[in-house]
C-alpha cells in the first residue's frame, strides 16, 4: 500500500477531514486534502515528542492555527482548537498528523489516528 493510500484512508473513516504523513526527520511522504505543515511546524511536533514544554507554554501550530495542546508524550500530541482538533501520533519512523472537524468526538479521531500507528509499528514502520 502506498503512504498517500494510508491518509486517503484516514479521510474515509469520515471523522477526520485532513491528514498527512511525515518521516521522523520532517520530510512529508504523503498528504490527503493539501494537509502540509511549514517546516518549522513540522519540527515542533518532532521535538515536543521529547519535550513537551514548548506546546503546553506556545501551543501547538498547524497550518497556521494556533492550537491548545491537551496531551504531549513520547507517542502523541493532542492540540485542540474550539470544536476541532488535531492528533499526531509518532510510529518507529513516521509522524501521523489528523485534523478532525467541529461535530467529531476527539476521542473517535484518536483511535482511528492510534490504530493506524500501531499497524505501522507492527510492520516496523
Amino acid at each position: 500500500m502506498s503512504w498517500q493510500a494510508y491518509t486517503d484512508n484516514l479521510i474515509a473513516t469520515g471523522k477526520l477531514d485532513k491528514a498527512s504523513i511525515y518521516g521522523a526527520d520532517g520530510s512529508l511522504w504523503s498528504t490527503s486534502n493539501n494537509y502540509q505543515l511549514s517546516p518549522q511546524e513540522i519540527n515542533e511536533i518532532i521535538t515536543g515528542y521529547s519535550d513537551p514544554s514548548n506546546l503546553y507554554a506556545s501551543g501547538l501550530h498547524v497550518q497556521g492555527q494556533k492550537n491548545f495542546c491537551i496531551k504531549a508524550d513520547s507517542r502523541s500530541i493532542y492540540g485542540k482548537h474550539d470544536a476541532e482538533g488535531v492528533i499526531c501520533v509518532k510510529s518507529k519512523q513516521a509522524v501521523l498528523i489528523a485534523h478532525y472537524p467541529a461535530g467529531v468526538q476527539p476521542g473517535e479521531a484518536a483511535k482511528i489516528v492510534e490504530q493506524l500507528a500501531d499497524y505501522l509499528i507492527g510492520v516496523g514502520y
